[in-house]
């Protein structure tokens, strides 16, 4: 597989729409899709062509800045905040989305009494900075996580935390994608990730393009290999953190990390600041959403794998408990615990 750098989110060369990687059709297909109005916007997200925590927050940036360029004087900010508020409810455990509208409809308000265009420019201006400042903190979260692992390493991976689902380096990959990119003999066990198959279709597939070692297991493979000692960290991704650095992430992350604690095994949670959470004390506080349960009768597959009508539970996040967390890694460093305490300290 050729190596190559994956830009997943950007403008359309003249500005008027948001350019996307549709995960979707991945790893068959490499599509690019151009979104110009909020309802496709909405369906990104919602259906995952765009997704991860760090990746919804920047496409929502730059969604704010492309709808604001159609709005009129008179109705700018009726429309600027309708939109706003359509956008952050389409998916609500990934922090990152509402945090990022916000911060551009802070913007956008601070300006009011300003020319329209000005303030189109500014958005535009700071849609670019979220983006930017994502791609440097992915770089620092690597080199942080990276420090943790030695050579000859072999890590879990769950999900899919790599450039697709942030900026560059992404969080739960990049000690990996830095570790290639240096000559470093790092590999990885990734999981499948059941049902929406995120490490099978994404992650190996993102490995595989950076030249890393890596083999795909079925989620319920972990625990043997970590009995058989072939698995010597845990690395994950997150889509929010409690104050208590209790983490929410994609479901099965809590079961690989009560596993790990069985049989010794560190588990690292590698995630931006901006997905940090201080005002939701702990894990309990986080909403999870549950998705349509036609993702584990039927998606795919070739037919329906259950019996025709069976009810199903499918919830998309589960969170982990902070205790089992070894260390969380951010932009700033490699935090340790106390984590409420020295969450706060870096953070607060």
């Amino acid at each position: 597989m050729t190596k190559e750098k994956i830009q997943n989110i950007a403008l359309s060369p003249d500005g008027s729409a948001v350019r996307i990687l549709d995960q979707t059709r991945l790893p068959g297909e490499v599509v690019y899709i151009n979104l110009r109005d909020r309802e496709a916007m909405y369906e990104a997200v919602k259906a995952l062509r765009v997704r991860g925590a760090p990746a919804i927050g920047i496409f929502a940036a730059y969604c704010v800045y492309v709808l604001a360029k159609g709005y009129g004087e008179d109705e700018f900010f009726a429309r600027l905040d309708d939109d706003c508020d359509y956008l952050i409810s389409c998916r609500p455990t990934a922090v990152n989305l509402a945090r990022q509208t916000e911060r551009m409809r802070t913007l956008a308000h601070g300006m009011e009494g300003k020319p329209v265009p000005e303030i189109v420019e500014a958005l535009g201006r700071e849609a670019r900075a979220i983006h930017d400042e994502d791609i440097a903190m992915c770089r620092a979260i690597a080199e942080a996580g990276l420090s943790l692992l030695h050579e000859g390493d072999t890590v879990l991976t769950h999900c899919n935390a790599g450039p697709l689902a942030t900026s560059e380096y992404g969080t739960g990959l990049g000690p990996l994608l830095l570790a290639a990119e240096r000559g470093v003999d790092i590999r990885a066990y990734v999981d499948e990730t059941r049902p929406l198959l995120q490490g099978a279709r994404l992650t190996a597939w993102e490995l595989m393009n950076a030249g890393v070692d890596c083999t795909l297991i079925c989620d319920n493979m972990a625990a043997l290999a970590m009995r058989e000692g072939r698995i010597q960290a845990v690395l994950a991704g997150c889509d929010r953190m409690a104050a208590n650095g209790d983490a929410a992430n994609k479901i099965g992350t809590s079961g690989a990390a009560i596993i790990a604690r069985h049989y010794g095994v560190p588990v690292y949670i590698l995630l931006p600041s901006s997905t940090i959470d201080l005002a939701c004390p702990t894990g309990a506080d986080i909403p999870i959403e549950i998705r349509d349960g036609e993702e584990i009768r039927s998606l795919w597959y070739e037919r329906p794998m259950a019996p025709a009508g069976v009810k199903c539970w499918d919830p998309a996040f589960d969170v982990t408990d902070h205790e089992l967390i070894t260390a969380i890694v951010t932009e700033k460093g490699v935090v340790r615990p106390p984590y409420d305490v020295n969450l706060q300290k870096l953070f607060g």
